[in-house]
C-alpha cells in the first residue's frame, strides 16, 4: 500500500515538474492563443460602423426617450420644443426688426419669415453641439456600466434635436402661410437640406463629445462661441448686405457667407421664402452645404473612433 502511495506521488510530482506548452508565451501571445480581447479595445472602422448600426434601435428609443423627458416636468411639456426658439425669434424681433429697422429694406412681410426660419435652422445645430459636448461626460454612468459603441450617445442626441426641429417645423408653416408664402416646388429642397445639416450636426457633436469628455470647462465655454457663431451667420440680419454697408472687404464677406450656418440657413430661407432668390445664396452653395456635411460628418466621426478606448476611463 506504502509502495503505491509513493508511485501516485512521484507520477504528480513528475507530471507538475513537466513543462507546459504555455511556458515561454508572453501575455499577448497567450491572449491571441485563446482567443482573448483588451477589454474595451477599440475596434477596426468598418467593425465600429457595423456595431453602430447593429444599435440603431437603441439610438432611436433613446434619442426619443431624451426628447420626451427634456420637459417631462414643465406644464406646457413638449410645446417647449417650439416655444424656446419661437420666444427668441420675438425677441430677435423687437430688437432687430423694430429697434434696429432690419427689417426695413424688406418688410415685415418678408422679415419674419425670414427671422424664424433663420433661428429654427440655426437653433437645430446650436442645440446639436450644446449636446453633444456633453454625450459623454454628462452619461459617464451608461458608459462604464454598459458595453457599446461610445459614438451611439452623440449621433442619438443629433438625431433627438432632429425630431425636435421637424416638431418645430409646424411653426415655420405657419408663418410662412401667414406672411402669404405659398407652398412651392422649392419646398422640396428642405429635405436635402435638413440631410445635409443634420450629418454635418452629428460630426460636430461627435468632435465636440471627445474634447468634452477631457474638458468638462469647454461645455461652459461653448454658449459664447455659439452665440458668435450666430452673430456671424446673418441669423437676424443680411449679413451680406451688411459687411458692403460697413465697407467689409470682400474676402471677409465669402468667408463669413461660406460658413456652414450660414449655407444651411441661406438655403432653408431660398428653399421656402419668395423672394430670397439665388442671388442672395454665396457662390457653389450647394457643393459648400455638401462639402461641410462629408468634412465634419466623416471627419468628425473618425475623430471620435480614435479616442474611442479612452471614454469613462480615468
Amino acid at each position: 500500500m506504502s509502495t503505491v502511495s509513493e508511485t501516485t506521488h512521484d507520477s504528480a510530482v513528475a507530471m507538475s515538474a513537466a513543462p507546459s506548452p504555455d511556458d515561454g508565451l508572453s501575455a499577448a501571445e497567450l491572449a491571441r492563443k485563446y482567443g482573448l480581447a483588451v477589454s474595451g479595445a477599440r475596434p477596426s472602422l468598418p467593425e465600429y460602423v457595423r456595431q453602430l448600426w447593429e444599435r440603431r434601435h437603441f439610438i432611436l428609443a433613446f434619442s426619443r426617450a431624451k426628447m420626451t423627458a427634456q420637459y417631462s416636468k414643465a406644464k406646457l411639456g413638449q410645446l417647449w420644443h417650439v416655444a424656446t426658439p419661437l420666444l427668441n425669434a420675438m425677441v430677435y424681433l423687437l430688437i432687430f426688426g423694430v429697434l434696429m429697422q432690419q427689417s426695413k429694406g424688406m418688410g415685415m412681410r418678408n422679415y419674419i419669415p425670414f427671422l424664424v426660419t433663420g433661428v429654427f435652422v440655426f437653433t437645430f445645430t446650436q442645440n446639436s453641439a450644446l449636446s453633444g459636448v456633453r454625450a459623454i461626460a454628462g452619461n459617464l454612468g451608461l458608459v462604464r456600466a454598459l458595453h457599446f459603441p461610445r459614438a451611439a450617445l452623440p449621433v442619438s442626441f443629433a438625431l433627438q434635436q432632429l425630431q425636435q426641429l421637424l416638431f418645430s417645423m409646424c411653426v415655420v408653416f405657419v408663418f410662412l402661410l401667414g406672411f402669404g408664402h405659398m407652398p412651392a416646388a422649392s419646398w422640396v429642397l428642405i429635405l436635402p437640406v435638413l440631410a445635409f445639416q443634420f450629418v454635418f450636426n452629428t460630426g460636430l457633436a461627435m468632435v465636440l463629445a471627445r474634447l468634452g469628455s477631457k474638458t468638462p470647462d469647454l461645455a461652459q465655454l461653448l454658449p459664447f462661441i455659439l452665440r458668435t457663431w450666430m452673430y456671424a451667420s446673418g441669423v437676424m440680419y443680411n449679413m451680406v448686405e451688411a459687411l458692403k454697408k460697413a465697407h467689409a472687404p470682400e474676402w471677409l464677406i465669402d468667408v463669413l457667407g461660406a460658413n456652414p450656418a450660414a449655407v444651411y440657413i441661406d438655403l432653408m430661407r431660398y428653399a421656402l421664402i419668395d423672394g430670397y432668390g439665388a442671388d442672395r445664396l454665396p457662390p457653389h452653395v450647394w457643393l459648400l452645404a455638401a462639402g461641410w456635411a462629408v468634412l465634419v460628418g466623416a471627419g468628425g466621426f473618425v475623430y471620435f473612433w480614435k479616442a474611442e478606448e479612452q471614454y469613462g476611463r480615468g
